[in-house]
């Protein structure tokens, strides 16, 4: 079981995919996927994952998919997966691009959105959006499951210390 994107169709495997698909390709692409998030679920840039879920879910249409994952999309999206030879192959391709700086770097290895049968060229404004999420996901995998911890604070919100940040005293004061 799954939802099929009420915009485009696309198989998404629960809500929470659908509502990712939904409001990413509307950031991203904008037009009709984001036509469709203003009309049906008002305020939606300011949701959560869950609020969105629990709103774009009662526009879908749940279906039965063989294998609901972005490879049964296009043949297109098939071909790119098996090239990249990665850990949903059943295997890891041998190495880590995160390279120690804070970012990754695809090298080549399938679209950077594999679903799209033709996908729309970035302009640079869309190009930095992509960038500020990549190093947003990054930031939350590294500081945990980014869970409201109770705290009031947000997960990198740029209120942390650490000890690159203290002044340390000179020698000479």
């Amino acid at each position: 079981m799954g939802y099929a994107c009420p915009v485009c169709s696309t198989p998404q495997s629960d809500a929470r995919h659908l509502a990712n698909h939904l409001a990413f390709t509307a950031l991203i692409r904008g037009e009709d996927h984001e036509a469709w998030l203003d009309e049906h679920v008002p305020g939606w840039s300011e949701r959560g994952e869950a609020e969105l879920a629990e709103r774009v879910v009662e526009f879908a249409e749940e279906e039965e998919f063989p294998q609901v994952f972005e490879d049964t999309v296009s043949d297109r999206a098939r071909g790119s997966r098996a090239r990249r030879g990665g850990a949903a192959d059943g295997g890891e391709h041998g190495h880590d691009h995160t390279h120690g700086h804070g970012h990754e770097h695809s090298h080549g290895h399938g679209a950077p959105y594999a679903g799209a049968a033709n996908p729309a060229p970035m302009d640079a404004e869309a190009r930095a959006v992509v960038e500020e999420a990549r190093e947003l996901t990054e930031r939350m995998r590294r500081d945990g499951d980014g869970e409201d911890d109770g705290s009031g604070g947000s997960a990198g919100d740029g209120n942390e210390t650490d000890e690159s940040d203290r002044d340390e005293p000179d020698e000479n004061s």
